[in-house]
């Protein structure tokens, strides 16, 4: 049975809000609008297993915390990760999977997403509230992931419980109607060994597509138990139910032209019987850290994840009702083809631990930081035989009623479809060579099982293989506040599945070499300004249909880039700037159809720029804005269509205040301000689609402190 508590956590929320001393409000100069820091001299868990600040880190990674969350009105990862531009939307549809790509590669789900450094499948929204930061490290990640894409991966790292009672509320609401209310309390027990984190949340979901509704549930809890001086022991446990209609993007006119005039606004499932995604998300995590000595430290983490969804949908593919068709496509006048989608029962259980070893010691004039370690993780994915039956058409201009398929079953019996088990030893040693120069030396030999089972009459078919994948990096102090780094490292990710509609559809390519050189630099300029560089290049098997409707890997896709990132967090005025430049290219493929020609979903250069001020007339308030830039990408392998880049830009304040002894911060955003219309995403998933970015959209909210 769900629980139901939608209700209950807006009224604790509204309740504790407004029960607040609410004597006069005054201006308060000490409530601290934070901008977005992601400041060099943060530590993070991901990018190196030693305890070492970002600027010393020889990888291009990025931290966001819940200071900036909270200042920006983050909800989701797709809120937060379009402040880099290294990465991307890949599927991202409203109501389903936030789905992402980084330097141009889309994440696996099946790896491409952690929890506390734990793999958790990337098939549903992640929850922030009880999330302290989101990490994300960009390119071959093989040291610290083992088998993943070469893009890099999204780690989200777990609140923990808060020496200093804590007691937050939020509550905000969006134009067309979203509420959502949550409450973040944390603190120590009598007994001051034990801490407790407790996050709760609920959400009325009014998407700004017409008729994509839904609802969402959250609660966590988090606990330490400090057992000795040196021995810590935290557990974790959070569940999510969301269920939403999900709103599909659109196809090409005709299969070569972009549709025109159409809505961001327009469900194209809106059908009386389509029904929500329902979906429901459980983890389960235990970490146990032990110092044996000032010098050496052991730790082993664990977590156990629950996903279940329930998939139904009105899908438009195709076109029937002009000429021979078009598959995939929309037709001329913007009618397509209405299926009817159903897959119940889908379930996926990963598990993961990992065991490491700290320790620093020297040999001679060589000062080392050694870690080596064990892991373990297995993932088994059960689901049923689809139902995809043809339901009528619909227009993409004016919606059009159909009948669901006549007696359409619910999806068949589900069972284990995939299940694969991946053991890895890992070393690295930092060895400081000279005051000004130090040696990263990694190896991570991994050992990898899997079983697949299709949906045809054909029996399972296994596959075993290991692999070693090296890592190295040389860093160099030219100064005491910037680094120079070179990396060259090798991955093995998992191969993508075959899509529904090839001839090979839901077989799984084998896995896959990536390889990447990165030359970067990091540093502080004065005022507190700090800034990064890297040039690096990937390279990776390219996967793709061919001409005869099966999906194959052929050939390679290589990208080459500069990425540039500079911001100031001090004194009144904040800033950022994030650029990427990107050649991304297919080659080796020995098809002229697509050698040399741009990756799809790739634009060649992207730019977010944000600031905020505190002008010092007006004490707690803070004014901000930000504006993002893409270009142009090409929609298919061929690229015979091309997508027209965009300009996007929003504005936002808060302003702190006192309210009795309650700290109150009130915030206003407005998201793409000039209205524009723009392709946010362009997929080849599934055949190909097209989703627009949201319209001009509002949003206030209201932060409660006690």
């Amino acid at each position: 049975m769900k629980p139901i508590f939608t209700c209950s956590i807006l009224a604790c929320a509204l309740a504790q809000a407004y029960t607040a001393n609410a004597q006069s409000a005054e201006p308060m100069a000490s409530v601290v609008v934070t901008g977005s820091k992601w400041a060099a001299t943060d530590r993070v868990s991901i990018g190196s297993f030693a305890d070492l600040p970002l600027i010393d880190i020889p990888a291009s990674v990025v931290a966001i915390g819940r200071s900036q969350m909270q200042d920006l009105s983050i909800r989701s990862s797709s809120e937060a990760l379009q402040y880099d531009a290294s990465v991307g939307d890949a599927y991202n549809a409203v109501g389903y999977a936030e789905q992402f790509s980084v330097r141009g590669f889309k994440l696996n789900n099946n790896s491409g997403y952690r929890k506390d450094g734990i793999v958790i499948p990337g098939d549903a929204q992640v929850p922030l509230e009880n999330k302290e930061r989101i990490e994300l490290l960009k390119g071959v990640a093989s040291l610290q992931a083992g088998i993943a894409a070469p893009g890099g991966l999204v780690n989200f790292v777990t609140k923990r419980p808060t020496d200093k009672p804590l007691r937050s509320v939020t509550i905000e609401a969006r134009e067309r109607g979203t509420l959502f209310g949550e409450f973040d309390i944390g603190g120590r027990f009598e007994d001051r060994r034990f801490g407790y984190r407790i996050n709760a949340a609920a959400e009325r979901l009014r998407s700004y597509i017409d008729g994509a509704d839904g609802k969402r549930q959250f609660a966590s809890g988090a606990f330490d138990w400090q057992v000795t001086p040196d021995a810590l022991l935290q557990l974790d446990m959070d569940f999510q139910h969301k269920e939403q209609i999900t709103a599909p993007g659109y196809q090409l006119i005709r299969g070569v032209d972009l549709p025109r005039g159409v809505s961001p606004k327009t469900l194209l499932n809106a059908q009386p019987w389509t029904k929500p995604v329902d979906t429901d998300s459980a983890n389960l995590g235990l970490r146990f850290d032990y110092r044996i000595n000032p010098d050496w430290r052991a730790s082993v983490t664990a977590n156990k994840h629950w996903f279940k969804r329930d998939d139904y949908t009105a899908f438009p593919y195709g076109c029937s009702n002009e000429g021979e068709g078009y598959y995939p496509g929309y037709c001329s006048n913007g009618d397509f083809d209405v299926y009817d989608y159903q897959s119940t029962g889908e379930r996926k259980t990963p598990f993961g631990i990992q065991a490491l070893v700290h320790g620093r010691f020297a040999t001679g004039a060589l000062r080392h930081a050694l870690t080596i370690g064990a892991s373990h993780a297995e993932r088994n994915n059960s689901y049923g035989d689809y139902v995809y039956d043809y339901a009528g058409y619909s227009n993409i201009y004016a919606s059009r009623v159909t009948d669901p398929a006549p007696g359409n079953p619910r999806t068949g019996p589900v069972s284990e479809r995939y299940s694969d088990r991946e053991r890895a030893l890992f070393v690295q040693d930092v060895i400081n060579l000279t005051p000004a120069l130090t040696l990263h030396a990694g190896l991570r030999y991994v050992k990898s099982n899997s079983v697949q089972t299709p949906e045809t009459a054909l029996g399972p078919t296994a596959s075993r293989s290991s692999y070693a994948l090296p890592n190295a990096s040389l860093v160099v102090r030219v100064s005491p506040l910037w680094n120079v780094y070179g990396t060259v490292a090798h991955g093995m990710e998992p191969g993508e599945v075959a899509p529904i509609e090839t001839d090979n559809a839901n077989t799984v390519l084998a896995a896959s070499r990536s390889k990447q050189v990165e030359l970067g630099t990091k540093g502080m300029l004065g005022s507190g300004v700090s800034v990064s560089a890297a040039l690096f290049q990937i390279s990776r098997g390219l996967e793709y249909t061919n001409a005869d409707n099966v999906f194959v890997r052929n050939g390679e896709q290589n990208h080459r880039g500069l990425e540039l990132t500079a911001q100031r967090n001090a004194g009144s005025l904040a800033y950022g700037a994030s650029l990427l430049a990107l050649r991304a290219r297919q080659e080796g493929t020995g098809e002229p159809a697509l050698e040399g020609k741009r990756t799809t979903n790739v634009p060649e250069f992207k730019s977010t720029v944000w600031a905020e001020y505190a002008p010092a007339s007006v004490p707690g308030l803070k004014l901000n804005g930000q504006w993002q830039y893409a270009g142009t990408k090409a929609f298919d392998p061929e690229n015979t269509v091309e997508v027209p880049g965009y300009h996007v830009a929003g504005i936002g304040a808060a302003y702190g205040m006192k309210m009795g002894a309650t700290a109150v911060t009130l915030r206003a955003r407005v998201d793409n301000l000039f209205d524009k219309f723009y392709w946010r995403d362009v997929t080849q998933d599934l055949g190909g689609y097209l989703l627009p970015g949201a319209p001009r959209t509002l949003r206030v909210s209201a932060q409660f402190d006690f």
